[in-house]
């Protein structure tokens, strides 16, 4: 392989932007307005006084240029998927199509209301309709329900099922298993939910055991929640036997789908004796990461939990769709209106593009390109498990520590070579972990050039390991202190605060 040259990644310029108080103060208007053709009036005359604001100290003067400006400047320090290669593990950071864009912005789709009738938008009922369908076909699940507005809400309404379901039979449980390999917000859903929760030890493979799960188990545990592929990226295969253990004793198996792209096309969860599942849209389905904006959490169940589905569910009567909401055991009510719909049409634009063997290819394309990763890897840095990877390959900072070179200093190097840095210190089950994602979207010369820097990274840890230290020294700001960002952020900024680089 001929490693590409990673050294004039981050060269150009780069805007030290300043915060816009920290700009010149004054009253400027960046705006022309004729005058009012009416009597001005004083805000405290029509306004009681306990609602109207002072002014503001040290507000700045900008005029139009400045502030698009500075706006844009903003924008060009951000790292996104349509920037460059983002190999954050588990978060699944691939490329958006933009053919899926354009069917969302569709005038059809964009411009409804929520509060139209059924009669009025039969199109989306049928979309959504058509979705549900699609992923509980790739899923192997009796029904979805696409109201979750994340992957976090996903977790939340499949265990508020979970709950339902017990109640219904008149025996509540609570307690919930959840294996060390699970993801993070497992533990936080079920708590919401008012569950105790119990962390299972994986095995020595980084896999949960029949047998730790058969002495954990008993009539008081709601479910065990699973992710799989775990978090190490390394398949449960005692899937259906843990299962077993689990139904005997009257529990249900809830799956963690957020790593769904290993298995797409390939496997179904619901074959393998799981109960309840949340979809990420976002992650395996190709549509953008939130970022606080709107996502997407569907969450498929078997044919025990359809009764407790959220409302409204989109039913087809004859040739016509429509959303019924008169269901007696349902959960309630998850959000306002029906879920975040441009996020739906995304998803359903790709899975239409792709194809059944479309899904199947991202799969194996996602497999392909985690094990190039490990494969390219392995002799610069340390395997902490000998377990064939799927999607996702999760090393960590072994080899370079006795260097005195840590994970966090890899992955502020990694800046300096043009590349947001891996997941790290994550599972939390590996010491120094680097959890690296590359997804099917990326060519074998983007997985070549991030691993050429990796390669570069370990040579100059054991050569001049101290340079590392200092590193980021390309970016925008030099090495901050987390910990004190952490502990002591600056949440309201005041007039002659001095802000530290």
């Amino acid at each position: 392989m001929n490693l590409p040259d990673t050294s004039r990644a981050t060269q150009g310029i780069n805007f030290n932007e300043p915060l816009l108080f920290e700009r010149k103060p004054g009253h400027c208007s960046g705006a022309s307005l004729p005058a009012p053709e009416v009597p001005e009036v004083e805000p405290s005359s029509e306004i009681p006084k306990e609602y109207l604001r002072g002014q503001v100290e040290g507000m700045p003067c900008l005029y139009e240029p400045e502030v698009v400006r500075h706006y844009l400047r903003l924008s060009q320090l951000n790292y996104g998927v349509d920037t460059g290669f983002y190999p954050l593990g588990s978060c699944t950071m691939k490329y958006n199509p933009k053919s899926a864009e354009a069917a969302a912005r569709l005038p059809g789709f964009a411009n409804l209301h929520p509060l139209l009738p059924d009669e009025r938008v039969q199109g989306a009922l049928e979309l959504m309709w058509r979705l549900e369908r699609m992923l509980s076909e790739i899923s192997g699940f009796a029904a979805v329900t696409l109201q979750p507005a994340a992957g976090a809400q996903g977790e939340l309404a499949g265990l508020m099922m979970v709950r339902a379901y017990h109640l219904a039979k008149g025996k509540p449980r609570h307690k919930v298993l959840v294996p060390d390999s699970a993801h993070g917000t497992n533990p936080a859903s079920s708590a919401l939910n008012g569950f105790e929760v119990v962390e299972l030890k994986s095995g020595p493979e980084g896999l949960l055991e029949p047998q730790v799960v058969a002495a954990a188990m008993t009539e008081d545990v709601a479910a065990v929640m699973m992710t799989n592929p775990n978090t190490l990226g390394v398949f449960e295969k005692n899937v259906a036997e843990i299962a077993k253990v689990v139904h005997a004793k009257g529990g249900l198996l809830y799956g963690d789908g957020a790593n769904m792209n290993a298995l797409l096309g390939r496997s179904r969860p619901g074959d393998m004796g799981v109960d309840v599942m949340q979809f990420n849209l976002h992650k395996t389905f190709a549509t953008p990461h939130g970022g606080g904006g709107p996502g997407s959490g569907p969450v498929g169940v078997a044919k025990e939990l359809v009764p407790f589905l959220p409302v409204p569910v989109v039913v087809k009567d004859g040739d016509k769709f429509r959303l019924e909401f008169d269901r007696p055991q349902t959960i309630g009510q998850l959000r306002t209106f029906w879920g975040n719909f441009g996020i739906m049409v995304r998803a359903y634009a790709w899975v239409r593009e792709m194809g059944p063997a479309g899904l199947k290819s991202t799969s194996d394309l996602a497999v392909l390109n985690a094990n190039y990763v490990r494969a390219l890897l392995k002799d610069d840095f340390h395997l902490p498990y000998a377990t064939p990877s799927l999607h996702e390959v999760v090393l960590n900072d072994k080899n370079q520590k006795d260097l005195g070179v840590t994970t966090m200093d890899i992955a502020k190097r990694l800046i300096d070579h043009g590349y947001h840095p891996p997941t790290i210190y994550f599972p939390l089950i590996v010491a120094g972990a680097m959890m690296i994602e590359p997804t099917e979207t990326e060519s074998r010369e983007s997985i070549e050039a991030f691993v050429a820097a990796m390669k570069a990274i370990a040579v100059e840890a054991k050569e001049s390991p101290e340079a590392l230290k200092a590193a980021p020294t390309r970016a925008f700001r030099e090495r901050l202190d987390e910990v004190k960002a952490a502990r002591k952020p600056i949440l309201r900024w005041k007039p002659g605060t001095k802000i530290e680089p």
